[in-house]
Order: structure tokens, then C-alpha cells, then sequence
């Protein structure tokens, strides 16, 4: 019997997925306000991946913006639907200040 990880790590996203998903941010409802931040975002990573050699940071951007964009319709949807939302957490005191 040979020892298998239990999680495989995701693959990396394509070289031109951030390209992609520029695109797809600048075409979004909500671009005037996600355009910069994922240029904020980008462009930290960015600067770790130069300072270490690693393009995992980069990766996560990827994945992160990608999810946001994937489920936004779901969001929107869910905020349009008038359900109450005054019993939920903030986002921040569940994964912490954004630094």
C-alpha cells in the first residue's frame, strides 16, 4: 500500500487566465469598482512572486477573482431577492483584515 495525499493541489491556471479574467472583470457590472482592485491585488502578488521565485501568489489571484466572478450572478441574485441579511457575519470576522 503506498501513502497518497489526500488533497491534490489544484492545477495552475493557464499563462493566459489573467488576461482572461482582466477581460472578463472590465466587462462586469461592477468594473468600476473590481477593475483596480484586482490591479491592487495583481500587482501585490506580483511583487512576491518577483521577491521569491514563486508564481503561487499569482495563482491565487487567479483562483480568487475567478470565483468572485463566478458566483456574483448568485450574489446578486441572492441580494435581489429580498431575503434578510441583517443576521450574517461580516466577511472580515471570518477571514480576517485584508492587509
Amino acid at each position: 500500500m503506498s501513502a497518497q495525499p489526500v488533497h491534490q493541489p489544484a492545477p495552475p491556471p493557464a499563462p493566459a487566465a489573467a488576461a482572461k479574467l482582466r477581460e472578463r472583470i472590465r466587462q462586469h457590472a461592477r468594473a468600476e469598482h473590481w477593475t483596480p482592485a484586482f490591479e491592487r491585488d495583481w500587482n501585490h502578488a506580483l511583487q512576491q512572486a518577483q521577491q521569491t521565485y514563486d508564481l503561487t501568489p499569482l495563482h491565487a489571484v487567479v483562483r480568487e477573482w475567478t470565483g468572485r466572478l463566478d458566483t456574483a450572478p448568485a450574489v446578486a441574485a441572492f441580494l435581489a431577492s429580498g431575503c434578510d441579511t441583517s443576521d450574517g457575519v461580516s466577511l472580515e470576522d471570518v477571514i480576517g483584515a485584508r492587509g
